[in-house]
């Protein structure tokens, strides 16, 4: 008897100890099939946006692996879809990933690095459109076409341009 009270809480700690990692499996496991990317119709067009359905970018000059928004003042603004390496990102058709300067693994639809702005804060919000610095930001749709150019913001406290 007095094997057996040893013996229980021993048994009792493997138990939770095997639900705790089937747990932690499946989790893992369905975070994989959540999609990265998605697509949203705004303005008659089919967009990409984010998890949070937020808008994705491109930079005009950046493809395969070429990047220029590396410093620290580009990604404040336009921040890089990352995923965890080895994550193969889902969503849409022609996504894939390259590898940042810095190592993490960015994202990218048909060759080109993914971002979202800093200053789209909701859903449909699509501020960074026709946004110009060292190449020109655009929404990217689904066909690989940049959306149209909306004016950019006229507010004067925004970020202006300048080499990255």
């Amino acid at each position: 008897m007095r094997n057996a009270k040893l013996i229980m809480p021993e048994i009792l700690v493997l138990a939770v100890a095997a639900l705790v990692g089937a747990l932690a499996a499946r989790s893992m496991g369905d975070s994989h099939k959540q999609a990265v990317v998605k697509t949203r119709m705004v303005a008659g067009k089919t967009i990409l946006v984010n998890r949070r359905s937020l808008t994705l970018y491109h930079l005009s000059v950046e493809r395969k692996g070429h990047f220029i928004c590396t410093s620290a003042a580009c990604v404040a603004l336009w921040h890089p879809l990352v995923v965890a390496k080895g994550v193969t990102p889902t969503g849409v058709k022609s996504l894939s990933t390259v590898k940042r300067p810095d190592g993490r693994s960015q994202v990218a639809y048909k060759g080109g690095p993914l971002y979202t702005f800093a200053q789209d804060h909701k859903p449909g919000d699509m501020k960074g459109n026709g946004f110009k610095d060292v190449g020109t930001w655009r929404v990217v749709t689904v066909s690989g076409q940049a959306a149209p150019t909306s004016p950019p913001p006229s507010s004067g406290g925004g970020y202006v341009g300048g080499g990255y």
